[in-house]
């Protein structure tokens, strides 16, 4: 008997693994065909991250019933894993297990809690599905996941059979006085059946777990197997940094983004199939909440099917329609709340990048962006010699090739320079740095766009020209430490430049004047007016910061937050480069992101970006708002004059 059941274990077990190891091969080569990308530096924060997203579950446990549920499906799997040893063991020989553990009574005790824990998860996994039927899940493969559900169920409810049957019929080696749950289970089993019972429970439990082992390399959960593997090789540099074309080689060589599945990284392609279809990314996608035509998860899904099928054809339109990659805003919320780490904004600017340089197709007023940034160095496509109108009677030092670096350079940014509504953040920072006695200057005539624009929209060439002409000025004049009131050229000149030889201190002008308020260079009066503060995508989510800027609210005026704050932040719709693209589809994004800063009943909405300022102006204006939009700066600026005001 011993001899026959072991001979059909192993039957088995080798059929199983060669359908899995065969599925398994062919996903490996596929996803190591793709093109390289450089994802095995920096060892010690790729292992944090498996620690904290993986084994701490941390992404998923921001939504705690969601979070909890799959923590203990996850957390179970991995205590009962040495039961699928044991049971193999038992399944050939009935009286035998596995040496030392599968004797111990704290890890019968541990099987019992954590089966249960996995049971409950699986509940209440089909309660959310079945019940609730969040919206994030539209678009999943949710038989697939039923399916995947009804497995998990099969494999825990078959060890408990399994081990109150065990128990049932007296067996010494079974630690039963440590098993509570599993001896509940034998108190009320058929005598009669008892024997029967224990070897078809058993060989259940061995099948089911060789059947899901064999189903998921085929199915659209392969995100089990290769979860951990993606978020290993996760983004360890800056989350608003992209990765920069490389044009120095031959020009067959020069990957100008996807066009088809082939042109993808093997780190992308690794992304398409860890999607968990779990809808977080779409939740908080201001573009899908809007009614636009993107989804993350969908646009994710999409690239899986077609790089799977082993289609040539283009991804635009065949998979990914044009629509869903210019919907795009770049603000990072789908790849922050992703738990395996996908990083979709990659994924859309190789789509753009392609678009773009290889087949010069995107939306037209996005081209005459990208001509007017080519043609005259700024988006607004006004001359260079108007970059300084904005400091006139301000006595601003503009920084003269050959003269000695200030202490500080003032990046003022094309939004500053050319856009009358954002005019007054760079206006009233320049004026409190007078006030602050900082030695600072500007660069005039000789700053240009950094770029950012450009390289969102997908224009790489043109970004990688602008920037090698933005670090040799800086260079040049040397250049050590950086103010600028622009979260995306704060993004761009700290985060991108450093790869393109400019190595700079960047900081943003909110972390700026907090310093020089708490070092009391700057004494401002609060006043009683409630002010409710937009966090720019670029500053809180992509750049972590998030307290200076509050730290500038509490010092002029009384807070009210918005229920999207910090790095849960909602876009105001000009990421992405969408700042010169029309919305002609769904509702305004805009306009979104000020009804819920009105329904704070705040008198202002405070900002600390030029593109926010002027994004959520015009929602102001569009929704017929009662409230006014102003940079942190200018609000600063007036409770600094009140307080000189009351000194004399």
């Amino acid at each position: 008997m011993i001899i026959a059941q072991a001979i059909a274990l192993a039957l088995a077990i080798a059929i199983s693994t060669t359908l899995f190891a065969r599925r398994g091969l062919r996903l490996y080569r596929l996803i190591r065909s793709g093109k390289p990308a450089a994802r095995f530096d920096i060892v010690p924060a790729r292992l944090r991250a498996e620690a904290t997203d993986v084994i701490g579950q941390r992404k998923l446990l921001q939504r705690l019933l969601p979070g909890l549920m799959h923590a203990a499906i996850f957390w179970g799997f991995l205590v009962l894993f040495p039961t699928i040893v044991i049971a193999m063991i038992g399944a050939v020989d009935p009286h035998a297990t596995l040496p030392w553990l599968g004797a111990q009574g704290w890890y019968a005790l541990l099987v019992d809690v954590f089966a249960l824990l996995v049971l409950v998860g699986v509940i209440t996994a089909f309660v959310i599905r079945k019940v609730q039927r969040p919206a994030r899940f539209r678009g999943s493969h949710l038989g697939a996941a039923d399916l995947i559900l009804g497995l998990i169920a099969g494999i825990v409810v078959s060890l408990f059979l399994w081990h109150s049957s065990q128990i049932a019929l007296g067996w010494n080696d079974y630690p039963a006085s440590w098993a509570p749950i599993s001896s509940a289970i034998a108190s009320v089993l058929p005598r009669a059946a008892l024997p029967y019972l224990e070897r078809v429970a058993v060989w259940a439990h061995v099948l089911i777990i060789l059947s899901f082992l064999v189903y998921l390399p085929y199915s659209k959960h392969l995100h089990i197997l290769v979860a951990a593997v993606n978020v290993y090789f996760g983004r360890t540099r800056a989350r608003g940094r992209l990765e920069p074309i490389n044009f120095e080689v031959p020009e067959q060589e020069v990957r100008f983004g996807s066009a088809t599945a082939t042109d993808m990284t093997w780190k992308q392609m690794l992304d398409t199939v860890s999607c968990t279809e779990c809808g977080r990314c779409q939740d908080v996608c201001p573009a899908y909440a809007t009614g636009k035509a993107l989804s993350p998860k969908l646009l994710i899904m999409a690239m899986r099917d077609n790089l799977l099928s082993g289609s040539s054809m283009p991804i635009v339109p065949n998979a990914v329609t044009d629509d869903i990659v210019w919907d795009c805003v770049t603000c990072g919320a789908c790849v922050r709340e992703c738990p395996v780490n996908i990083e979709h904004i990659d994924h859309v600017i190789d789509l753009r990048r392609n678009l773009v340089m290889v087949e010069s197709r995107f939306p037209e007023e996005a081209g005459a962006m990208l001509r007017d940034v080519d043609r005259t160095a700024n988006p607004w496509g006004k001359p260079q010699a108007d970059r300084m109108q904005w400091a006139e009677g301000l006595g601003v030092r503009v920084l003269q090739p050959g003269e000695a670096a200030p202490d500080v350079l003032f990046w003022v940014g094309c939004a500053p320079a050319f856009d009358e509504r954002a005019r007054k953040a760079a206006v009233s920072t320049a004026k409190l740095m007078q006030m602050a006695g900082v030695d600072f200057a500007v660069l005039g005539p000789r700053e240009a766009c950094t770029g950012d624009p450009a390289r969102r929209m997908g224009d790489e060439y043109t970004f990688q020209r602008l920037a090698g002409e933005n670090v040799a000025t800086l260079n040049s004049a040397s250049v050590k430490k950086i103010v600028t009131t622009c979260p995306h050229c704060f993004n761009t000149l700290g985060n991108e430049y450093p790869d393109f030889g400019g190595a700079y201190e960047v900081v943003h002008h909110t972390q700026f004047l907090a310093d020089l308020v708490s070092e009391g260079k700057l004494a401002p009066m609060p006043s009683e007016r409630t002010i409710t503060y937009h966090d720019s995508c670029y500053l809180a989510r992509h750049n972590d910061i998030r307290e200076a800027p509050r730290e500038l609210v509490s010092a002029v005026g009384q807070a009210i937050e918005m229920p999207r704050n910090r790095e849960r932040t909602f876009c105001c719709g000009a990421g992405g480069a969408r700042m010169w693209m029309e919305e002609k589809r769904g509702r305004p994004i805009n306009q979104e992101r000020v009804r819920e800063a009105v329904e704070t009943g705040a008198e202002t909405l405070a900002v600390a970006c030029p593109f926010c300022t002027v994004m959520l102006d015009d929602g102001v204006r569009e929704t017929g708002a009662k409230m006014q939009v102003f940079d942190l700066a200018t609000l600063l600026a007036e409770a600094v004059e009140r307080r000189r005001a009351l000194a004399t």
